[in-house]
């Protein structure tokens, strides 16, 4: 993809053509091998990095005049930096393991048009000390151009990741296997914050078709000539999704003991089922197989002319599952206005986000300070209980 980008966009072909070694990685611009001297009068060679700003494939104007550097910091023939780009230290490490050390400033009146522009201007002054000591050096060095099999599990670059300088933080998710068991309200929006990270797999189950009750407990909007085609869920939202992301894999069925095989290999699963006899099954066949999950509730009551209720996340690992016959119901309950299909998409939409979070500390992309396997929040009060914590 990253060959395929450089192709399409005139600026960043003309860097190429010229004998820049640049790289497209997530959503920056990388220009390898720019020669540089350090305090020591050496010469090195460090790498200039930008933010890339892309609608689609296109490459737009540059947002900023920043440029950020993997390297010493580069200095004059004499050894004494050079203070006319000077801007701050930084120590930020990027998804292939290059680690900026500054940022530089160097600001046209009217700011740089394009990449080209931008590149050029601060290879120009950082290389010019080097190649004034040494002829040969340049920071053109016509490399040969290795063809990778680039296979992203995104459409097209995810350049918000890449502007928060979180590539690296992605990693930690970026080879698991997800199944999300379930596409109703929760689980669609559980589905649509998953799809928007860069996991391997999203594996999607439910034997269920679209009717007009789901398109007011789910993200977006289905049209009504869609929905009298009664397409299934999983068939609608593979649809959806995979305009944004590939390794969707829908699964047009009902889990049940007999083939609950498929959630092997998995390395998360979401369960997002109100049938709790189901439910139960599933949980018996992840701890029995060491795979973690993440159960969702919603727990809905009407009082009078107001509606009460609570939001529940439990987890489960092959290291923690004591907890499990204490949180999660096991039998239907008749008080339980959810149970007759009474789903709020604000609930739907909260449960979600929690159940996410919770996957996404748990793979350490957020910090976990209280490591619980039970959390419930209540909606009268606004009170968030976390229970069943791992003990230190």
């Amino acid at each position: 993809m990253s060959q395929q980008l450089i192709n399409l966009n005139p600026d960043l072909k003309q860097l190429r053509d010229e004998g820049y070694q640049i790289e497209i990685c997530g959503g920056h611009l990388l220009a390898h091998h720019i020669p540089y001297v350090t305090s020591n009068r050496e010469t090195k060679h460090g790498i200039l990095v930008c933010d890339l700003t892309l609608s689609g494939n296109q490459a737009m104007k540059p947002n900023n005049h920043v440029m950020m550097f993997s390297g010493e910091y580069p200095c004059n023939r004499d050894g004494q930096v050079i203070t006319g780009i000077q801007h701050a230290s930084i120590n930020q490490r990027l998804g292939n393991e290059v680690v900026l050390n500054f940022s530089f400033s160097n600001k046209p009146p009217a700011g740089y048009p394009n990449y080209y522009e931008k590149v050029k201007r601060y290879a120009d002054i950082i290389s010019a000390p080097a190649k004034s000591l040494n002829k040969d050096v340049t920071e053109k060095p016509f490399f040969p151009i290795q063809i990778e099999n680039e296979e992203s599990v995104f459409q097209y670059h995810d350049t918000n990741s890449s502007r928060a300088n979180i590539d690296h933080i992605n990693n930690k998710i970026a080879n698991q296997r997800i199944a999300i068991v379930g596409l109703g309200g929760t689980g669609s929006y559980i589905l649509d914050l998953v799809a928007k990270s860069c996991v391997r797999e999203i594996h999607i189950f439910d034997g269920d078709v679209m009717l007009n009750h789901n398109a007011f407990r789910s993200p977006g909007a289905i049209s009504i000539t869609e929905l009298v085609k009664k397409p299934s869920k999983v068939g609608y939202y593979d649809s959806i999704y995979s305009k944004l992301r590939r390794n969707i894999i829908p699964h047009d069925y009902y889990l049940s003991k007999s083939n609950m095989d498929f959630l092997l290999g998995m390395d998360y699963v979401f369960l997002c089922i109100d049938d709790n006899e189901v439910r139960t099954s599933c949980i018996e066949f992840l701890c029995e197989n060491g795979i973690s999950f993440i159960d969702v509730g919603l727990g809905v009551n009407a009082i009078e002319d107001c509606l009460i209720g609570s939001v529940r996340v439990t987890c489960g690992t092959k290291d923690k599952k004591d907890h499990l016959d204490q949180r999660i119901p096991k039998s239907t309950n008749a008080v339980n206005d959810y149970s007759t299909n009474i789903q709020i998409v604000e609930l739907n939409a909260l449960n979600a986000t929690q159940a996410v979070i919770k996957w996404k500390k748990m793979s350490g992309f957020y910090q976990d300070l209280e490591q619980e396997h039970n959390s419930i929040y209540s909606i009268n009060v606004s009170q968030l209980l976390n229970e069943d914590k791992t003990e230190a």
